[in-house]
Formats: C-alpha cells, structure tokens, sequence
C-alpha cells in the first residue's frame, strides 16, 4: 500500500498506466516518488541533485519503489504474506499493467523503458526478507551477500537507467553499492543492535573476544566493537577504490552524481573513524559544508577520469549473478547522449551555492 505521502490524485488514481504511457501523464508519479526521495537518504538526496534531469526521474522511481518495497516487508505483520504480494505486484509490472500504486506504476515505466531483468528486483525484495528473517552474518562474505541483495543491485539498475554498458561497468556499480552498505552498517551499528539486528560479521566479532549474542541483546561501545568498526570500513574503502575506475565508464554527463555519491558515503565513514568509531551511542552525520565541498569537488569528474589501474577485475563473488543478468545488451535508443558543453566557471558555483541551501533546508525540515 501506498504511503499517504504518495497518495494518488483523482486524475491518475482511477487506471493503471502501461510501459507506453506518454511521459505528460505519469509526470505526478515521477513527482511524487522525488518527494519521497527528498524525505529519505540525506546522502542519495545529495547526491542525487547531480543527476541529469534524463536520469533524475526514473532514479527516484527507483528509489520510492525500493523504500516503500523495505517498508512493505520490514514493518508489516507478516513479512512472507508482504513478499508475496510484492512479487504479485512484480509480475503486474514486467507483464505492463501495474496496479493503482504510484510507485508501481512509475516502475513500471522504468523497468520497460531501461529493459531492468526481473533478477535483479526479485534480489532486492530477497535482501528485505533476510532483514524481517534475522538473518545471522558469519563472514564478511555473507554481509557481502547481503550487500549485493539490497544495494548492490540498485547499482546495477542505476548503471542499465544511465546508459553504462559492459560487465566491467556494471561491477563497478554493484560494487559501489555494497561499498555503501557496508558504510552504513558500520554507520547504524548501534541503531539495528536496538532493533534487534546485527550485521557486523559474527566471525570478526568472535576474533575480537565478543560474545555476538550476549552483546545484541546489551550493546555498549568498546575498543572491541571499534576494531571491527574499522575492518568493516576497510573493506568497503576496497570496494570504494575498486568502484571508482568505472565513473569513467559511465556516460559522462552522469559522473560527477556518481562520484559525488561514492564520496559523500566514503566521507561518513571517515568520519566515524575521526569520532573513534563510535556509532553506538550516537549517530555519524556529514555536514552540509563537507557535502557541498564533496560535491564541487565530484563536479570534474565529467570532463577528468578517476586516477588509477584500469585492468579489468573479476567482479566481487557477491555480485556476480548480478552482472550477469544486467549485462544484457541496451537498445540504441536507450544509451544517453553525453553532455559536451563546459559550464562556465560563474554558472557551476551558483548551482553549488543553489545546492548548498537546498542542503541546509533539507537538513534542517528532517532533523
């Protein structure tokens, strides 16, 4: 069901909308998945106001569709009832006629228009269901898998959505998005142990003389839980360096978003390791100066390629399925032209100065 942020209008709550709909009659569902968007991830926000507009919409189609998909699972009674009227809902989609819900119908647009495999939604809906399951993370490749499930194919998708082509591509971008989840747990440790969960590989925390299940259910900070902190920001710092060679696989006018992204999360973690890895008893925040600092510094990844090796790498085991089902091949008319216009010096300091008060407001109307 629909939040009631995304409640439909009369116009376009009385029929579905097909894959072929005119893009004048589901601007209000595009509309209104940005409006969630906007009241969500502060970091994807950020970033998010790089995209082109070509890209802006069906990412925050994306976006709705995956918050109110985890909301669907995560807070209702019953998370396997929940699964499968999703996946009922899945079917409606990729058969082309969506029901009422708003978020569906613009995913439905998505998914035709950028030819998204059913594999890869099908992974995040299973990422969801591990999370209402308690699932227990032994290894960093099991929280890898999980990784894979809820970001790492959002990556992907992003990837098909921007016109990014090629298995070395479509790596990256899985890559990147587990890079991003495994920050965020680092980041939320404290918040799921509350909740019940854990995500910090039980493995690590056995080495480190932790009892995982005594902890969870009594979680305090210690040098302990600090030094797994730090692993687990390690090895998403890899997959940070690993993902950053394919921004310059991406078409152009979208990399300086991308770039922006992977340093805007990049950034919580060093910043929760300059707080003494901390995020049990309070929450790793980055500020809207560091933000805009981050992003105008993202903005020359348009026109200069990230520095670095270049050779082709195996994609991480996690997300290997995963690029094999996106890496079927795009139709022409669905790869983005390029952006080939410099902007003059003046113009991209006012759009940053524009995103900065953007920034400050959100943050603010979201505290």
């Amino acid at each position: 069901m629909s939040k009631p942020l995304l409640e439909a209008t009369p116009s376009s709550a009385d029929r579905s909308a097909g894959p072929n709909e005119a893009p004048a009659q589901i601007g209000y569902d595009l509309a209104a998945c940005r409006a969630l968007m906007r009241g969500g991830s502060k970091s994807f926000f950020a970033a998010s106001l790089m995209l082109p507009a070509r890209v802006r919409a069906p990412a925050s189609a994306l976006y709705a569709y995956c918050r109110l998909a985890d909301d669907a699972i995560d807070l209702g009674s019953d998370p396997f009832a929940a699964m499968a009227t999703l996946r009922g809902k899945l079917d409606a989609v990729y058969d082309g006629r969506p029901g009422p819900d708003v978020e569906d119908r613009a995913l439905c647009q998505v998914v035709h228009r950028f030819t998204i495999p059913r594999v890869l939604l099908d992974a995040l809906l299973e990422g969801f269901l591990w999370d209402a399951q308690g699932r227990r993370y032994q290894t960093l490749a099991d929280v890898q898998d999980y990784g894979a499930r809820v970001a790492g194919a959002v990556g992907a998708m992003m990837a098909l959505v921007m016109g990014a082509k090629g298995e070395q591509a479509l790596a990256r971008a899985c890559e990147l998005g587990v890079a991003m989840q495994l920050t965020n747990i680092a980041r939320d440790v404290g918040e799921d142990a509350r909740n019940g969960r854990l995500y910090l590989p039980r493995e690590w925390l056995r080495e480190a003389g932790v009892d995982a299940d005594a902890w969870l259910r009594a979680p305090v900070f210690s040098p302990a839980i600090a030094q797994v902190t730090q692993r687990l920001l390690d090895a998403a710092e890899v997959l940070y360096l690993r993902a950053e060679q394919g921004i310059a696989a991406l078409p152009r006018d979208c990399r300086p978003a991308i770039h922006a992204a992977r340093l805007v999360y990049a950034e919580i973690g060093e910043q929760l390791s300059r707080s003494g890895l901390d995020s049990i008893t309070q929450r790793t925040v980055v500020p809207p100066s560091r933000k805009l600092a981050l992003l105008a510094r993202a903005a020359g990844a348009a026109f200069v390629a990230p520095a670095g090796q270049t050779q082709a790498m195996a994609p991480l085991p996690a997300i290997a399925y995963l690029v094999e089902a996106a890496e079927a091949p795009l139709a022409p008319e669905l790869v983005g032209k390029e952006s080939t216009v410099w902007q003059r010096f003046d113009e991209r300091m006012a759009r940053l100065m524009e995103m900065h008060a953007r920034l400050v407001e959100h943050d603010r109307l979201t505290r």
